[in-house]
């Protein structure tokens, strides 16, 4: 069990005692049934059906060795973002038609319009290599419309490799996504930032949206722990262990490598979160003793402190709509409590009545916040920490995770509709593996191996 990152020493208090002996061995030692609350809104539960789409495998268009490889590689990845996006009732491959188009002019509508396939969409197109570049055209045309089927028709020319064979076939998904999920973009191409366990270190690490292209960013041999990316994905905010203790620490992406941000000025500094707009970090610093909000600009200056109430104040994230809100984690009347605020400190709510609360996050559309809750805390008690979603506007929430072990730290996708955590069968801290799952708690699946811990999904 933990509290949030980590839990702050507190003499006076038994219970602020027993968070820091829990943080300790966090630093260094490394389900599905939903509620059935009509309230529930989210991205993925608006009440509309899902868009019945075949997804065909591309056309080969060139005798070259590496089409074959890199076409089913791009075949598979397309299927599978459309697969994941949510929004979508994807054909079995065994309804297609035999024949495989691989343009307009060789597509009859009506063997994927009718049964068995019975598609409402269809994406497919050509894949050819020639002169070391994948060449791709795809197309996604409605199944129902035969005068005017064509919906999408795009291009890539890049250079033949298969991360590039990957890539093509996520932003091929996204523009499908996009044009038929309301508007809103596709995660195809986002990023999963986490911490990973390696030889007594934590390192910062980064995978694609769904598990792939796993490798570190960071390589300092040390306890490095939540990760936060920034808004235009260029620089990661991250807390790490040095010989002034945990400091707040950024790594550029662009550069590949750490940039200069001042030291908080003393005490434990935890948990860093961006404002929406980059200008701004929020984070926890026991600078002054207890542990509190702070917030600095981008750069680490100008810092100011937002809390101010005996017990620890930790975990602090921005309203990513709006940037006035900011949701965070206290102490102040026993265990952790879920609490919002206005960006200046005003305004304190507790959201949760009870129990043990964890690691919020809140979605991109600022109606939601997800957290870890051991609702019945203490020794004997039934249950275990799960992901909860609450609505902000009324305090209902549904259980996403039910009897899988210990789950923590959600992040919302930035389309709203999934959300990345930490979980660990058996309650082992280095047992915890990074899962994903659609925002109303189905279609949960592991993104990496034991060892991997505190996802943060990118904005974009």
């Amino acid at each position: 069990m933990i509290f949030s990152t980590v839990r702050y020493p507190i003499a006076h208090s038994a219970q602020h005692f027993k968070f820091w002996l829990a943080a300790l061995t966090l630093l260094f030692v490394s389900a599905s049934t939903l509620h059935a609350q009509d309230w529930f809104k989210t991205e993925t539960s608006t009440g509309a059906a899902n868009i019945r789409i075949a997804v065909a495998d591309f056309k080969s268009t060139s005798s070259d060795a590496q089409t074959t490889p890199l076409k089913s590689t791009f075949d598979a990845t397309l299927y599978s973002d459309l697969a994941n996006a949510g929004i979508f009732d994807i054909v079995s491959k065994s309804l297609l038609p035999q024949a495989t188009p691989g343009g307009p002019s060789e597509i009859v509508l009506a063997q994927w319009a009718n049964a068995p396939t019975s598609a409402a969409m269809i994406a497919f197109g050509n894949f050819g290599v020639q002169n070391g570049r994948a060449i791709v055209n795809g197309f996604l045309f409605d199944a129902k419309n035969a005068h005017y089927p064509q919906v999408l028709a795009k291009q890539y020319n890049e250079e033949a490799s298969e991360d590039s064979a990957r890539q093509i076939a996520h932003r091929f998904a996204d523009e499908i996504i996009f044009r038929l999920g309301g508007g809103t973009p596709g995660i195809a191409e986002s990023k999963i930032f986490y911490v990973r366990v390696a030889n007594g270190n934590k390192e910062i690490w980064q995978m694609d949206y769904d598990g792939a292209n796993q490798h570190a960013i960071t390589h300092l041999g040390t306890i490095s722990i939540s990760p936060r990316i920034s808004p235009d994905n260029t620089r990661i905010a991250f807390s790490s262990l040095g010989h002034d203790g945990f400091q707040i620490r950024m790594f550029s992406l662009l550069l590949g490598r750490p940039v200069n941000f001042p030291s908080a000025g003393g005490g434990t500094n935890l948990s860093p979160a961006w404002s929406p707009n980059g200008k701004e970090i929020a984070y926890s610093s026991s600078r002054t003793g207890d542990p509190e909000i702070w917030i600095s600009d981008a750069n680490g200056n100008l810092s100011r402190r937002i809390t101010s109430f005996r017990g620890p104040d930790v975990s602090p994230v921005f309203n990513p709509k709006t940037g006035a809100q900011i949701a965070w984690i206290s102490g102040r009347t026993g265990l952790p409590q879920l609490y919002i605020m206005d960006s200046d400190g005003s305004a304190v709510t507790r959201m949760t009545d009870g129990g043990y609360a964890t690691s919020p996050s809140w979605s991109p559309n600022g109606q939601f916040l997800a957290f870890a809750w051991d609702r019945k805390y203490g020794p004997g008690a039934p249950g275990g920490q799960d992901i909860y979603v609450m609505e902000i506007a009324t305090k209902r929430w549904i259980q996403l995770t039910h009897d899988g072990g210990r789950c923590d730290f959600p992040s919302w996708s930035p389309d709203g509709r999934h959300i990345v955590y930490a979980n660990s069968a058996d309650g082992v801290a280095s047992h915890m593996k990074v899962w994903s799952m659609l925002a109303d708690g189905t279609q949960r699946r592991a993104l990496t191996g034991p060892g991997a811990d505190m996802p943060n999904w990118s904005w974009k």
